[in-house]
């Protein structure tokens, strides 16, 4: 995951990257977060997909008990 500081100079959102002990700064783009959001709600969704058929397996192994 990239590292996002605020740009030093106008105060925006920007990927921040040292290197060789230069401080670069690229702005975030729109587009990027956007991308970055979605990938985040896929991945949500599948964790939520997995915890409520874990909670169906449990709910089952409780009332076979």
């Amino acid at each position: 995951m990239s590292d996002i500081k605020s740009c030093p100079t106008c105060g925006a959102k920007a990927k921040y990257k040292v290197r060789d002990t230069v401080e670069t700064f690229d702005a975030v783009q729109d587009d990027e977060v956007f991308k970055k959001v979605g990938q985040l709600k896929q991945v949500m969704q599948k964790f939520k997909q997995k915890a409520e058929a874990l909670e169906k397996e449990l709910e089952t192994l409780k009332a076979n008990s």
